[in-house]
């Protein structure tokens, strides 16, 4: 018989977020943190809380989601993994699991996270990708906003593109990076990296960004924007199914 032992596990979570409400557990929608808590349940028969990285929104997707878990198991690792994606719906995939030192924690030994936005600029839309882009006919001017992004890169106040009714202690927020690159199919991928996010902050970004692809602003703008703390000010936001958490750095 295997003694048991707390232990505390790291998870790397891969989802399609197109059919929940979100990652944070909640009392009367399906979100993914309750999901894989539930399918703990049935490998421990216990009660297990599962802290993620931090929270997505509706319809937001994950590529490297970071989770972590502790209870009092005799179970390695390798057990977890398998029989966490033999229980989760397909939608749902846990690329890594591992056991680690019982002080880390999702959420707080985070030192930035990383996003990507897809966007889809060409005249024919996509069946394959129709929920996993943010698909717009009219070309957008790249050129234009690339300057407007780098005008975002360091540490500003981004009250612009927080989310209304979403208060927090401040809202400065350190931006180290923000790309943009395009392929020949006509995808636009915007990956955002910043040591912490605003609530819709990334889809705050990218609808303003597209403003100035469409020469509704132009990219000087930006700094006014900045300025301003404004959230009225700024673009729109763009759709939740184009948003990826692409990586979470420790």
């Amino acid at each position: 018989m295997q003694e048991k032992m707390i232990k505390n596990f790291k998870l790397v979570v891969e989802y399609d977020g197109s059919a929940y409400h979100g990652w944070q557990r909640q009392k009367n929608d399906t979100t993914i943190q309750a999901i894989i808590e539930a399918s703990l349940k049935k490998i421990t028969g216990e009660k297990i809380i599962l802290n993620g990285s931090g929270r997505t929104d509706a319809g937001v997707h994950a590529l490297a989601q970071t989770a972590n878990f502790r209870c009092s198991t005799g179970l390695n690792s390798s057990i977890f993994h398998k029989a966490l994606n033999s229980l989760l719906p397909d939608d749902i995939v846990i690329k890594e699991c591992e056991e680690v030192t019982v002080d880390f924690h999702a959420r707080f030994c985070a030192k930035s996270k990383t996003y990507r936005y897809r966007i889809l600029n060409r005249e024919i839309p996509s069946a394959i990708h129709r929920r996993h882009a943010w698909f717009i006919r009219r070309r957008l001017d790249v050129d234009a906003m690339r300057p407007a992004a780098a005008h975002l890169e360091g540490t500003h106040d981004f009250k612009s593109f927080e989310a209304a009714g979403s208060p927090r202690a401040h809202t400065v927020r350190t931006v180290m990076r923000l790309d943009m690159t395009s392929d020949a199919d006509g995808f636009l991928l915007i990956d955002i990296e910043a040591d912490g996010f605003l609530r819709c902050m990334v889809r705050n970004i990218v609808g303003t960004l597209v403003h100035v692809g469409l020469s509704k602003l132009q990219p000087t703008d930006m700094i006014r924007l900045i300025e301003s703390r404004d959230r009225n000010q700024a673009g729109p936001t763009a759709p939740a199914h184009g948003l990826f958490l692409k990586q979470v750095h420790y």
